[in-house]
């Protein structure tokens, strides 16, 4: 336990930061479970919708430090890869 004033701070912090990860982190692989539902459905239309709201998702949770770019653009390749396989 913490036992300094800046250190339970940092704890409080912690917790915050965690919180918000987790759900940035949730958000983003709903909208990639999403895009992978639509490849199965064999919507066309919907799969479309769907990659492009897991795209901004993804640039979203970049943007808010929760995954490393690299990560991000790997999420968003793979999952290009894998629309244009199926819309085909």
């Amino acid at each position: 336990m913490a036992t300094h004033k800046s250190a339970e701070k940092r704890n409080r912090q912690n917790e915050k930061r965690n919180l918000r990860n987790n759900a940035a982190g949730s958000t983003m692989k709903t909208a990639i479970k999403a895009v992978k539902d639509a490849i199965v459905a064999g919507k066309k239309e919907d799969l479309l919708k769907a990659l492009k709201n897991a795209q901004k998702v993804v640039s979203q949770t970049i943007r808010k430090g929760t995954i490393h770019k690299n990560t991000g653009a790997r999420y968003v390749s793979r999952l290009t890869k894998l629309t244009n396989k199926s819309a085909k």
